[in-house]
């Protein structure tokens, strides 16, 4: 079977609503796994814009998460470390956390990728703060599995 990475919020290839964008309330949507490897000892986020005017844009980095989780509530708190989650790195905003779709004005719409990562290791070795070059440096050779879920977005 497959390892897929779903949102309740939105559909594969569709519109991710306001509300979790930057003309919204800018809350992470939920997401919900199946069929992860079941060597998994812990999961990797990491979600970009590959459709960014400066080159792909990093919007969520997100690491240790537990290998016995299959879901990431809606609204994670912006904070460097989540208790029960995992370790926040900064995004590309220059904060840690979550941080949602907000392309320029005018500039068509743009692809989010939501990658989720499953690994055969229980720590990636990293504080929180991370970028996300530093995590998949650390993780390129433990990824036992991988599901993407991918949402669209435009701006006037």
């Amino acid at each position: 079977m497959e390892f897929v990475l779903r949102s309740p919020s939105f559909e594969n290839g569709a519109r991710i609503p306001v509300r979790h964008t930057c003309d919204g309330e800018d809350v992470s949507p939920r997401l919900e796994w199946s069929n992860a490897p079941r060597e998994a000892k812990s999961y990797a986020l990491i979600m970009f814009d590959p459709d960014a005017p400066v080159g792909t844009f990093i919007h969520w980095v997100l690491y240790n998460i537990p290998g016995d989780r299959s879901y990431i509530d809606e609204n994670v708190p912006k904070a460097p470390s989540v208790p029960g989650l995992g370790l926040q790195g900064v995004n590309d905003f220059g904060f840690h956390g979550y941080g949602g779709p907000c392309p320029p004005p005018g500039h068509g719409e743009h692809r989010y990728f939501f990658a989720l990562h499953a690994l055969d290791i229980n720590d990636v070795g990293l504080g929180p703060g991370a970028r996300a070059t530093q995590l998949v440096d650390r993780i390129k050779d433990h990824v036992i599995g991988y599901a993407v879920l991918m949402g669209r977005y435009s701006r006037g």
